[in-house]
């Protein structure tokens, strides 16, 4: 029996999608605030759900917070930042054993939902505002994550990738900040940023699980009934650019590294004027974003050139990643092997059965996320910012339906406008 999925807006500017689905022995509340993604708040929204997890007005830190959670069964209620192209997704995600496993069918939900509404209505404060050792020690966390990032050296790759390839756009800033913002986080700037956040920004609302969406909805409602609603909910947008000038601009970074790591940034052009996401998903597919890619199977397996190659697309920005991991020497052969793979399937020159594993895989994808809740919220939370209606099994019967022409126009719309590589010291690119 398929899900009943019911959207229901709980006050001004806080709409709540609720999937009743019994299958789950774990029930999926998150609640998320929906802010821009700026160089400037850009740390002030990387800290705030630490600061705010520490502690609330009645349970004043954590292991209050963590014995009031065992007493609910276990549920955990996690702090959550995520970036959605230039769009701060900030709030809280919870799961929790589904209420009819429990003795007496105890109402967990309830549980749940005053406990987060909790601790993001009433933190812990001193002198009105948000204590200042718990922002101390979030900041400093949030600094050494910051200066962690070179440590893996793939997704530093790609961080340094996007400081170059948008600057001057707030998508080239990390979903984590800078040093320097991070290091600028007070208790008074961070309970500024609070309370205008809460007051103006537009609220996502999450439930998964057995619950009726008509039961879910009133216990959300009481359990946000004190949100501050003073804005006026405008969901923050990505600004996507289509025309670009120039030839295709080169990086070399030298660090201590023993394999080199190639990134190569691509813009969608006209595609995002009218975005075809489900074709959009079935090119990166194909591309590299599947086992059965030609990135995968001609420049890794034939030709043997990198130790891993792979595509990657934030449909948000209309951006289209590659990244690969290679000798130091081999930059000239599989930067161009990349495009002549891009080319031909902007020339469709690819094989039937290319397209329908490219197809599967994404369905596939798509598919697994009805029997994983978390990853249903992450598909909604999507849906939500981008602003299209279709259900993830909607969604995958449209990527059934791409066809060789569809996939073909959105590469042949892609543009290199950026690479970077990271090599050692001495070595050639």
């Amino acid at each position: 029996m398929a899900d009943r999925v019911v959207e229901t807006e709980l006050t001004r500017g806080v709409r709540l999608t609720s999937v009743k689905a019994e299958r789950f022995k774990t029930g999926c509340l998150s609640v998320t605030l929906l802010v821009p993604h700026t160089k400037k708040t850009a740390s002030l929204n990387a800290v705030l759900p630490y600061v705010l997890r520490r502690g609330t007005a009645r349970l004043t830190d954590m292991e209050a917070l963590a014995a009031a959670m065992d007493d609910m069964y276990g549920a955990r209620i996690e702090p959550a930042i995520r970036k959605k192209g230039e769009v701060s997704a900030v709030g809280f995600c919870a799961d929790f054993p589904d209420g009819s496993f429990l003795p007496g069918r105890h109402d967990i939900l309830s549980d749940v939902a005053y406990l987060t509404g909790e601790l993001l209505l009433t933190p812990a404060t001193r002198g009105g505002r948000l204590r200042g050792d718990f922002v101390a020690s979030e900041r400093q966390n949030l600094l050494d994550d910051i200066a962690a990032e070179i440590n893996d050296k793939r997704s530093y790759a790609g961080l340094r990738l996007c400081e170059n390839m948008f600057r001057g756009e707030s998508y080239g800033v990390s979903k984590l900040g800078t040093a320097a913002g991070a290091s600028a986080v007070t208790a008074q700037t961070l309970t500024a940023h609070y309370r205008n956040v809460l007051s103006t920004a537009p609220i996502e609302v999450f439930y998964c699980g057995a619950e009726e969406p008509e039961r879910v909805a009133g216990v959300l409602r009481e359990a946000l009934a004190a949100l501050p609603r003073t804005g006026s909910f405008t969901m923050p947008s990505t600004s996507v650019r289509t025309a670009f000038r120039g030839g295709e601009k080169i990086y070399r970074e030298t660090v201590d590294v023993t394999q080199g790591r190639l990134i190569m940034g691509f813009r969608l052009q006209r595609t995002m004027e009218d975005p075809n996401y489900a074709a959009m998903a079935v090119m990166n597919a194909l591309l590299g974003g599947s086992p059965t890619s030609r990135l995968f199977l001609n420049v890794r397996e034939r030709l043997a050139l990198c130790y891993y190659a792979s595509s990657a697309l934030d449909r948000h920005k209309g951006a289209l990643f590659v990244s690969a991991g290679i000798d130091f020497d081999k930059f000239d052969e599989v930067h161009g092997e990349v495009l002549r793979e891009l080319e031909a399937i902007a020339g469709a020159a690819f094989e039937p059965w290319e397209l329908e594993a490219a197809k599967r895989a994404v369905v596939s994808s798509l598919l697994a996320s009805l029997d994983d809740p978390m990853g249903l919220e992450e598909l909604y939370l999507d849906r939500a910012i981008l602003g299209y209606r279709s259900r993830p099994e909607e969604l995958a019967a449209m990527c059934e339906l791409v066809t060789a022409e569809d996939v073909a126009k959105i590469a042949a719309d892609a543009r290199l406008t950026h690479t970077y590589f990271l090599t050692a010291e001495g070595e050639g690119c």
